[in-house]
């Protein structure tokens, strides 16, 4: 049997780091697109832009968009699409703690998805890495993430679930992919999810409340210069980001690099305290504590179960 791919776990915890960065500063700007315009418009928008860097970027580079299993890489997209407008459908009707740590259940899948679907051991400390990890994302949501919680909930963990199946696909399914394939496919879908979006609220238009209530609702508002520019700014940092993300799960267990995505919380907080000034409660502060130990534990973990012994 043909050995699998090569594990190298700290260079995915580092690639994982730059992708939470990123990602935390350009999604910290979705609010000032949501004021005016609507998810749908803002998915296919972003899809475009970031499709026309990407055609740029494949003579430059010598990039590979052809993939090697075209209906691996189509189901991969269509899943991880599908987490995505899921997660963002459910922000119209509840809370966003509730829909951020239903998201954030997916650590636990992959861990079930690996061990019961693919016959991966799950050692006790991983296992111990992703409580850790879920207990402070608990801390860092705060008592609302526990308090309002209905049948409706059931949507975040959905998503949650959704994710992390698209996480163990990309290692398990498309080890052979390109992170440039991987991303297009995604941006695809997105864009596919989004022109459907737009055209059903303009064949149904519905009522749409003012500013960011009406975000999820809104069908094709006139592009403003702030709309184009940070919608611009999400493709760019969304295309960087999710191919260090996509790339990572390709060289690593995904049940090792979903529990060091963890640190996107305490990014997405830096980038907004540091943005708009907002500060963390004590509670957030030992929460984020409680992500960063989970993450370590698990790369600290792989580093020593590749050294060698002494008598090695």
């Amino acid at each position: 049997m043909p050995p699998g791919p090569q594990d190298r776990t700290l260079l995915a915890a580092a690639l994982i780091c730059g992708y939470a960065m990123v990602i935390g500063f350009t999604d910290n700007y979705v609010r000032v697109i949501a004021q005016d315009h609507g998810l749908w418009q803002f998915h296919l928008t972003r899809t475009l832009m970031a499709m026309a860097l990407l055609g740029l970027a494949v003579p430059l580079f010598g990039l590979r968009l052809r993939p090697v299993n075209a209906r691996a890489v189509l189901a991969r997209s269509v899943i991880h699409g599908l987490a995505m407008v899921i997660y963002f459908g459910a922000l119209a009707f509840l809370p966003v703690a509730i829909v951020a740590a239903g998201l954030f259940t997916a650590p636990i899948f992959v861990l079930l998805i690996s061990r019961f679907g693919y016959g991966h051991p799950i050692g006790p400390v991983r296992i111990l890495a992703v409580a850790v990890g879920f207990i402070g994302v608990i801390l860092v949501l705060g008592p609302s993430a526990l308090s309002g919680a209905s049948l409706a909930a059931v949507l975040p963990v959905l998503a949650g679930a959704l994710y992390a199946l698209g996480n163990v696909a990309t290692r398990e399914w498309c080890p052979e992919e390109s992170a440039e394939t991987l991303v297009a496919g995604f941006f695809g879908m997105l864009g596919l999810f989004g022109a459907l979006g737009m055209i059903a609220l303009t064949v149904a238009p519905l009522v749409v409340p003012a500013g960011t209530e009406g975000f999820l609702l809104r069908g094709y508002v006139a592009p403003n210069t702030a709309f184009l520019w940070w919608t611009f700014v999400q493709a760019a940092g969304s295309l960087l980001g999710v191919a260090m993300m996509i790339r990572a799960y390709q060289i690593t267990d995904a049940g090792r690099a979903s529990v060091i995505e963890y640190v996107i919380l305490p990014a997405s907080a830096f980038w907004s305290w540091l943005l708009w000034g907002e500060v963390l409660a004590p509670l957030a502060v030992a929460g984020m504590a409680l992500i960063v130990l989970a993450g370590s534990m698990i790369a600290l973990g792989a580093r020593a179960a590749r050294q060698p012994s002494p008598q090695g």
